[in-house]
C-alpha cells in the first residue's frame, strides 16, 4: 500500500519510509495527527493542547473503569471478616479405649463474630493422604471468614503429629477426630446442641472425605458432612473387579497402591520421642535414642514401611508380590471403609466426586449415597470435572465452593435455604476459542439416577464375532488408560488411551442418529476362553468422532477377572455370558459421533497375570446399553457475570467516549460530521460497493462491525473481494457506495481519522538502504507526533530482531522484513490496527508469538482487523469473523457462531431427494437457515432439535443418510465460499 508522504522544506522527503505498512501518520493537509484542525494555533501549541486532551481523556477513562471494576471484584470475591489462627500441638486420648495418648498438630482458625456471647457453629476440615493440615489452611480461612470456627490438624503419621498411618482406622484416625470434638466442645465461642455436643460439621477430600464419614457413622454428635472424593469400599477400590465378583477375584489397581503407600512410607518421624516409639527404644539421659534399646524388628519396619502401622505395611507388601486380596487384606480394607458405618449415619451428606479419578472412580459415591439414603438421611450427589487425575478448573472449583456453603447454611447453620437436591454433573464442551481450552457444560437431574435400572440406549455394535488377543509377558508392554500422580499429563493421555496393537480387541458402533446424555454405568455382555482357564481383561468405551478422533471418558476402565472359562479357544461359544459394568461416567455422546468399545489384556495401573496367553473373546450382539438421561442444562452463572461485567465496562467506554466527542466537537468545531451510533466503534462498514471504470465489481454489498476489544480475522478466496475492501478502509481509493465509519468519523482519502489507523497492507513499505531501527524512526517523525508516544521499546520487542534492528533493512529476509512492518504498524498503539496476511514469511514459532501478540494488543479500547488465508490461525487468535464470496459478505460473528455448537448439522440425503428436503425444512419451524451443500443440506437450527430434523424428513418421505454436526472453521468456510453457495 502508499499513500502520498509529508514533503520537507530541505528536500529529504526521501529519507522518509514510505507507508506501506501504515496509515497511522498525519494527513497531508496539514492537520494535526488526532484528526482534528485547530485553526490560528501554531503546530507545538496544537500538539500540546491535543496531547492534554488525550491525557485528560485516558485518565477519566481508566478512572473511571477501574472504580467500576474495583467495586464488582469486591461485590463478586468477599474477603470474608477477620480471622485469627491459634496453633498448638495438643494430647488426645486414642487407641481401642480412647486410652492411650498422642499428640496431634492444630490450627484453630476464628472468625472475629465468633465469642462467648455469640458462639459459632465448628468445621472439622481433614486433609487428603500425604498432606497435612498446611494442605487445607486456605480452605479454613476462607471457611472461618465466613463465620465457623474451623479445626485443622495434621492425621496421625503426617507432619508433625505423632503416631503411625492406620488408613482411617475407627480406633485411631476416628478416636483421634472424636477427641477433637470434644475440645470443640469445651470452646466457649463453639455452639453447642447440649453440653459436650458442639454444632460441628466434618468437611474433607478423599483421605479427609473417608474420615468425615466414618466420624458421622461413629459419632452422632456430627450434625452434617461434606465428603468429596472419596472411598466407599477400600477393597474394592484397590482391587476391582467389574463383574461383581468381589474384591478376592478384584485385578490389583499397583499404580495407584505403590503411590499410595510411597508418599508416606518416605516421611519420618519429627521427634525423638516418636522416633523412639516406632524403633522401640527408650531416650537415654541426654535425650537422645539410646541404640541397645533399638527392636531390630522394629527398625527393619521402619525402614521399609515408614510411617505406616506394621500391620498395614505387612498387608501391603503381600498384596503388592502376589496382586491379589487376601482375605485378611479385605478384612483390614473394610474396616477402614464407610461402608461398614453406612446404616449408621444420620447427618445430612453432600457427596462431591471427581469425574476424572481412577482412585475413586463415581461408583464410590454412587454407593455412599445409597447406602447412607437407605436410613432416610438427607443425601445430595454432585460429580465435577476434576478429582485424583486432574486439577478443577477455577469455574468448576467455585461451583464445588458454592455448593458446600449453601449445605453448611442450611444444616450447620440452620439459616441458609434448602439447598437444591438435584443432581448435577459436568461434560466437556467445545474447544473454547478464547483460551483453546475445553469448554464444561452442567447438567442436573431432579433425581439422583446413576446405578439404576432407568431407561437404556443400546447401542448396535460392528463386528462382535470371537477376536484373539495376547497377554504380554510380564504383562509389558501394557496399554496406557491413566498414569496416577502425573497431573496434567494424566488428563492428556486419559483423552486419548494407548492400545497395544495385538493386546485388544475392538467392537466399532454405527453412528449415532443423535446426541446421547448418559450418567451412570454402562453395561455390555461378553464370552472369553482361555487356555488356563481364567482370564483378566480390561473393557474402554471410547467417544469417537466424525473424524476418527478416541476419547476415553474419565480415563477410566472396567478389569474383570474370569475364571472357569472353556480352556480351548474354539469352545468360546459354550463360555458363560458375563455382564460387565463399565467405569462411571458422565457424558454427552454427539450426534455423528460413534462409540467403540476396546477388550484389552493389560494395562499399566493395573497387575495382570505375569504369564503370556493368547485369549479369545467376543461381544454379544446389541447388548452394550447406555444408561441414557435427560438432564437439564444449568447456566452458566459465572458467564453471565462476565457478560453482565462486558457490558458494564462496554457502556462505561461508550459514555465516556460519547462524553469526550460532544466537548471536542463542541470546542473544536469540528466540520466533519460525526455518526454518534459509532462513536464508540473502531469500524463500522455498511453497504460497502466498488464498481470500476471497466464494469468490474469488486465488492458489492459487503456490512460488518468491529468492536473495542475483538480480534476480527476477514476472510475469502482470492477474487472476493479482501483488498479491495481494506484500500477503501485505509483511504486509497474510494468506495462507489455505501460508507466506512471508524470512531464514527466517515473515511476518504486523507481524512483526519485515518490517524487513528495502524495498518499492514499490500507488503512492507520499508527504505531498504536504512537499518530498521531507522525505518521505525523515520515514520514516526513523519506523523509529527512526539518521539515519547512511539511505544518503540514495545515495538522493538515486538519486532524481535535482536541486534539485526541495527543491519540495513535490504539485508533482512522476508520473515524479518514483515515482523518490523507489523512493529511499525503498531507504533503508537493505534486504536484500529489492520494487517493484510501478517504471518507471511514467519516461521511457526514466529507465528505463535504473533497470536500472542494481537491477543495482546486488542485491549484497552483497541480493536485488530485481520486478513488472512491461514484458517487454522484464524480460528486460533480470532474472537470473531467475516466471510466474503465475490464481493459480498456472506457470514459475520463470532467464531463460535460461524462455526456453531451443535446449531449448524449437515444432513445427506438419498439421490434425487434434495430438493424435497429443502422444501420440507423451509416450512418447518425452529429452523433458521437452510441451503445446499453437495448431495445434503447445510440446516442452521433456531429451537428444533436435530431429531426433529430427522422426524420431519423421515415424514416428507425423504431418505436420510447422515446427520452431523459441523464444528471446523474451515469446513464452515469451504461451503459459504462453495459454488454452491
Amino acid at each position: 500500500m502508499s499513500q502520498d508522504q509529508p514533503s520537507r522544506a530541505d528536500g529529504a522527503a526521501d529519507e522518509t519510509p514510505a507507508s506501506g505498512t501504515s496509515a497511522s501518520e498525519g494527513p497531508a493537509d496539514g492537520h494535526p495527527a488526532d484528526g482534528h484542525p485547530a485553526r490560528g494555533m501554531p503546530g507545538p501549541a496544537r500538539t500540546g493542547w491535543r496531547a492534554v486532551v488525550t491525557t485528560r481523556r485516558i485518565v477519566t477513562t481508566v478512572a473511571v473503569i477501574a472504580a467500576i471494576a474495583a467495586l464488582v471484584v469486591w461485590i463478586r470475591w468477599p474477603e470474608g471478616e477477620p480471622v485469627r489462627a491459634d496453633a498448638a500441638m495438643v494430647t488426645v486420648q486414642s487407641g481401642p479405649g480412647r486410652n492411650e495418648p498422642i499428640e496431634l498438630d492444630t490450627t484453630i482458625y476464628v472468625p472475629e463474630s465468633a465469642t462467648a456471647k455469640d458462639p459459632a457453629p465448628a468445621i472439622l476440615l481433614a486433609h487428603g493422604f500425604g498432606g497435612s493440615k498446611a494442605s487445607v489452611a486456605a480452605d479454613a480461612r476462607r471457611l472461618a471468614g465466613q463465620g465457623y470456627v474451623v479445626m485443622t490438624w495434621s492425621a496421625r503419621g503426617f507432619g508433625r503429629s505423632g503416631g503411625t498411618i492406620s488408613l482411617d482406622d475407627p480406633d485411631y484416625e476416628v478416636n483421634d477426630a472424636r477427641a477433637l470434638i470434644d475440645r470443640l466442645a469445651d470452646r466457649d465461642d463453639v455452639r453447642r446442641d447440649a453440653d459436650g455436643d458442639p454444632r460441628v460439621a466434618a468437611v474433607g477430600g478423599s483421605y479427609g472425605g473417608a474420615l468425615s464419614l466414618l466420624l458421622a457413622g461413629y459419632d452422632q454428635r456430627v450434625d452434617t458432612i461434606v465428603p468429596q472424593i472419596t472411598w466407599n469400599d477400600l477393597s474394592t477400590a484397590f482391587f476391582p473387579e467389574s463383574t461383581g465378583a468381589g474384591p478376592a477375584d478384584g485385578v490389583f489397581k499397583r499404580s495407584w497402591a505403590g503411590l499410595f503407600f510411597g508418599s508416606a512410607s518416605a516421611g519420618g518421624a519429627t521427634s525423638v520421642a516418636d522416633l523412639a516409639a516406632l524403633l522401640g527404644a527408650r531416650p537415654d539421659e541426654n535425650g537422645e535414642i539410646d541404640p541397645s534399646t533399638v527392636d531390630p524388628s522394629k527398625a527393619e519396619e521402619l525402614v521399609q514401611c515408614g510411617r505406616f502401622a506394621p500391620d498395614l505395611c505387612r498387608l501391603y507388601l503381600e498384596a503388592a508380590t502376589s496382586g491379589r486380596a487376601t482375605p485378611a487384606i479385605v478384612e483390614r480394607l473394610r474396616r477402614s471403609s464407610p461402608a461398614s458405618v453406612l446404616n449408621r449415619i444420620n447427618a445430612p451428606t453432600l457427596l462431591i466426586q471427581g469425574q476424572a479419578d481412577t482412585l475413586f472412580p463415581l461408583s464410590e459415591a454412587d454407593a455412599n449415597a445409597r447406602g447412607i439414603a437407605a436410613n432416610g438421611t438427607p443425601v445430595s450427589v454432585a460429580w465435577y470435572a476434576g478429582g485424583h487425575d486432574a486439577t478443577a478448573s477455577t469455574r468448576e472449583a467455585d461451583r464445588v465452593d458454592e455448593m458446600t456453603l449453601a449445605w453448611l447454611r442450611h444444616y450447620l447453620d440452620e439459616t441458609g435455604p434448602a439447598p437444591s437436591d438435584d443432581f448435577s454433573y459436568t461434560t466437556a464442551g467445545a474447544i473454547s476459542v478464547r483460551d483453546t481450552r475445553p469448554t464444561t457444560r452442567i447438567y442436573t437431574l431432579d433425581d439422583y439416577r446413576p446405578g439404576s435400572d432407568g431407561d437404556g440406549y443400546r447401542v448396535r455394535l460392528n463386528g462382535i464375532s470371537p477376536q484373539p488377543v495376547a497377554n504380554p509377558p510380564a504383562g509389558t508392554p501394557a496399554g496406557v488408560s491413566s498414569l496416577p500422580g502425573a497431573g496434567a499429563l494424566t488428563s492428556r493421555l486419559a483423552s486419548a488411551g494407548i492400545d497395544v496393537p495385538g493386546q485388544f480387541a475392538a467392537y466399532s458402533g454405527v453412528e449415532l442418529p443423535r446426541s446421547v446424555d448418559v450418567a451412570g454405568a454402562p453395561t455390555v455382555r461378553l464370552r472369553a476362553a482361555s487356555p488356563t482357564g481364567e482370564a483378566v481383561l480390561f473393557l474402554k468405551l471410547y467417544d469417537v468422532d466424525a473424524d476418527g478422533r478416541a476419547t476415553l471418558p474419565g480415563g477410566s476402565v472396567a478389569p474383570i477377572r474370569l475364571t472357569g472359562l472353556p480352556r480351548s479357544v474354539d469352545a468360546i461359544g459354550t463360555a458363560p455370558l458375563v455382564t460387565v459394568s463399565l467405569p462411571t461416567i458422565g457424558h454427552r455422546f454427539e450426534a455423528g459421533h460413534s462409540i467403540r468399545l476396546v477388550v484389552a489384556t493389560a494395562d499399566q495401573a493395573y497387575a495382570g497375570p505375569p504369564a503370556p496367553v493368547v485369549y479369545q473373546v467376543s461381544v454379544q450382539a446389541n447388548s452394550l446399553q447406555l444408561p441414557q438421561v435427560s438432564p437439564v442444562p444449568v447456566a452458566d452463572a459465572t458467564g453471565a457475570w462476565l457478560w453482565a461485567l462486558a457490558g458494564l465496562l462496554a457502556a462505561v467506554v461508550l459514555g465516556v467516549t460519547t462524553a469526550v466527542l460532544v466537548v471536542r466537537l463542541r470546542r473544536r468545531r469540528q466540520e466533519v460530521a460525526v455518526d454518534s451510533d459509532a462513536a464508540g466503534l473502531p469500524l463500522v462498514v455498511r453497504g460497502l460497493r466498488k464498481a470500476y471504470g471497466d464494469g468490474y465489481l469488486a465488492v458489492r454489498d459487503l456490512s460488518f462491525t468491529v468492536e473495542p476489544g475483538q480480534v476480527v480475522g476477514l476472510l475469502g478466496p482470492n477474487g472476493a473481494g479482501k483488498t479491495t475492501a481494506l484500500r477503501m478502509l485505509m483511504g486509497l481509493i474510494r468506495p462507489t457506495g455505501g460508507e466506512i465509519l471508524v470512531f464514527g468519523h466517515r473515511i476518504r482519502p486523507g481524512a483526519p481519522v485515518l490517524s487513528r489507523i495502524g495498518a499492514f497492507v499490500e507488503g512492507p513499505g520499508l527504505l531498504p538502504h536504512l537499518s530498521g531501527l531507522a525505518n521505525l524512526h523515520r515514520y514516526w517523525q513523519a506523523t509529527g507526533r512526539p518521539a515519547e508516544a512511539a511505544h518503540l521499546e514495545e515495538a522493538l520487542e515486538i519486532a524481535g530482531l535482536g541486534a539485526a534492528v541495527h543491519r540495513q533493512v535490504k539485508t533482512y529476509s522476508q520473515g524479518m522484513r514483515q515482523r518490523l512492518a507489523i512493529a511499525q504498524a503498531m507504533l503508537g498503539l493505534p486504536e484500529l490496527l489492520v494487517l493484510d496476511e501478517p504471518t507471511n514469511g514467519l516461521d511457526p514459532p514466529q507465528i505463535a508469538e504473533m497470536r500472542a501478540v494481537l491477543s495482546r494488543y486488542a485491549t484497552n479500547g483497541r480493536a485488530v482487523l485481520v486478513s488472512s488465508h491461514l484458517l487454522a490461525e484464524v480460528e486460533q487468535v480470532c474472537s470473531h469473523v467475516v466471510v466474503m464470496s465475490k464481493g459480498t459478505g456472506v457470514a459475520a460473528g463470532t467464531v463460535a457462531e460461524i462455526v456453531g455448537e451443535g446449531r449448524s448439522v449437515l444432513v445427506e440425503v438419498s439421490d434425487g431427494d434434495r430438493d424435497a428436503a429443502l422444501a420440507a425444512l423451509t416450512s418447518m419451524p425452529g429452523i433458521a437457515l437452510v441451503h445446499p451443500n453437495g448431495r445434503g443440506l447445510v440446516v442452521e437450527l433456531a429451537g428444533a432439535e436435530r431429531s426433529d430434523v430427522v422426524r420431519e424428513l423421515v415424514g416428507a418421505g425423504v431418505g436420510v443418510e447422515r446427520l452431523v454436526a459441523r464444528r471446523r472453521l474451515e469446513d464452515v468456510f469451504l461451503e459459504l465460499v462453495g459454488e454452491g453457495r
